[in-house]
């Protein structure tokens, strides 16, 4: 008499994998919920500081624009034109360093049940996605104080959002594969971070990098290759009424590389899924 065994095994074909992800979105709802309810446990002002830590970045941010006279558009506040460009920044900057050290938080999991691996990083994104709503009333309180109305074009800002959400995951479900297997970026992580804070157009324009006769050719394309590019150039044209214009040339550029890194992440992180719980 023969019994039937089933063998589980993570990654067999793509088509059982994909279907996993949807069989499993309980744990990914439960996942998502625990990072929420952890995430502010035991501070003083608990989720205020969604608000307060892109608050001092704006602050910041406008601080050296002002000091290096980055110019600013007509009639755009420098405070708008920074909080525009710090809010997608602080959620990318969130998402992708807890995407990135996600698999190592939750290792004890890994190890012990079979699930869509996947499902943890892209788990923190979502969480990243609600702390970005919530501090999304710093620009509304500075429009508010300002008196700006956008037009129209700020339906486009969900586009741009969906932008940011692919270049966050992209690049922390590749970075989170590495990590498995060298810890040593959980150190280059913050570095990271860190030097995309500077090169990223948060305290200054991408008019100013574009519109340069003093910066060559080949540099303008080197900074369009920073994915970032193209989710703040999308939001200061969407919410500021179209008075900061976006350069077609770069911003396709930029958004083609986020495309491209949500590919390799996939691909490498389903490539390297396998040995998670034998390496972790």
């Amino acid at each position: 008499m023969s019994r039937n065994r089933i063998v589980i095994e993570p990654g067999t074909a793509d088509s059982n994998y994909w279907k996993d992800l949807w069989n499993y979105r309980g744990l990914f709802y439960f996942l998502a919920w625990r990072d929420i309810l952890v995430r502010y446990k035991q501070t003083v002002i608990g989720v205020l500081w969604s608000v307060l830590r892109p608050l001092l970045t704006v602050m910041v941010m406008a601080f050296i624009g002002w000091l290096f006279n980055s110019a600013t558009p007509d009639n755009v506040p420098r405070l708008l034109l920074v909080s525009a460009a710090t809010l997608p920044w602080q959620f990318f900057s969130n998402s992708f360093s807890d995407a990135s050290n996600s698999l190592l938080a939750n290792s004890n999991l890994l190890t012990k049940v079979y699930f869509p691996r996947l499902i943890v990083p892209a788990s923190t994104v979502i969480v990243c996605l609600i702390d970005f709503a919530i501090s999304f009333v710093i620009l509304i309180g500075i429009m508010v104080y300002y008196q700006y109305m956008p037009d129209l074009k700020i339906l486009m800002l969900p586009l741009f959002l969906l932008l940011a959400l692919i270049t966050s995951i992209g690049t922390g479900l590749y970075i989170a594969a590495l990590n498995v297997k060298y810890r040593d970026f959980r150190i280059i992580v913050p570095f990271i971070v860190q030097f995309g804070l500077y090169v990223s157009p948060i305290a200054f324009s991408s008019s100013q990098i574009y519109n340069s006769d003093r910066i060559p050719q080949f540099a303008k394309y080197l900074y369009s290759m920073n994915p970032m590019v193209s989710v703040i150039d999308g939001f200061r044209w969407s919410i500021l009424r179209g008075t900061t214009p976006i350069y077609m040339p770069g911003f396709l550029l930029s958004a083609g590389i986020s495309l491209l890194f949500l590919i390799i992440g996939v691909r490498y992180f389903r490539k390297m899924e396998k040995t998670f719980a034998d390496v972790i």
